[in-house]
């Protein structure tokens, strides 16, 4: 799959209606900073589409986008992020939840994690509730240009402890050198094939 358009739908603060809804979905989750809008942003090669910044947190809506003209890929909150407080959390947790629970369109999850770090007890706990959910995902290891290609194999060992996953289902993946995104394609061209 190649993808040739892609357009910014719309910000909802809670998941609902909005334009274009029944496509099929590919969501994107992850920890704040985790690369979701640079992943974004690398898939459609369109620098801006999603809003990056260093500062994590910066994504607090759900943010619809349609490629393609045939399905929404959905970015979801980060999670996990210190500097917001309980309530904001809560509503962030609930959003996701809401979203998780009512989109019949979703069809695949792609969860981020950095492949310089550990999974957070966030990481995990999303894992097991998509798990519990029997929603069908793929672990990204996103910053994967920040090191070595012989460190890769090493790092993604307790990712994949903590995760539960196999080395060869993850895929990694950098906003900086494209590594991974052909590969990334070709998965999410497969979930939409399926069914």
């Amino acid at each position: 799959m190649d993808i040739k358009t892609a357009e910014f739908v719309t910000s909802l603060a809670r998941y609902g209606t909005f334009p274009g809804k029944g496509l099929k979905q590919i969501a994107v989750v992850g920890k704040s900073n985790v690369g979701k809008s640079t992943l974004i942003n690398t898939l459609c090669r369109r620098n801006k589409l999603a809003r990056t910044s260093s500062t994590p947190g910066k994504t607090r809506l759900i943010n619809i986008f349609l490629l393609n003209g045939s399905f929404h890929l959905i970015d979801l909150p980060g999670y996990g992020f210190a500097k917001v407080d309980k309530k904001e959390k809560e509503r962030w947790g609930l959003m996701m939840q809401e979203y998780f629970t009512t989109a019949e369109e979703l069809r695949h999850v792609l969860c981020l994690v950095d492949i310089r770090h550990e999974p957070t007890e966030d990481d995990r706990v999303m894992n097991q509730f998509l798990r519990e959910m029997e929603i069908p995902f793929t672990v990204v290891a996103t910053k994967a240009d920040k090191i070595s290609r012989g460190a890769r194999m090493k790092n993604l060992a307790p990712i994949c402890r903590a995760l539960s996953v196999q080395p060869w289902e993850i895929i990694c993946f950098s906003g900086e050198d494209g590594t991974g995104r052909d590969e990334l394609l070709k998965r999410m061209s497969e979930v939409l094939r399926e069914d």
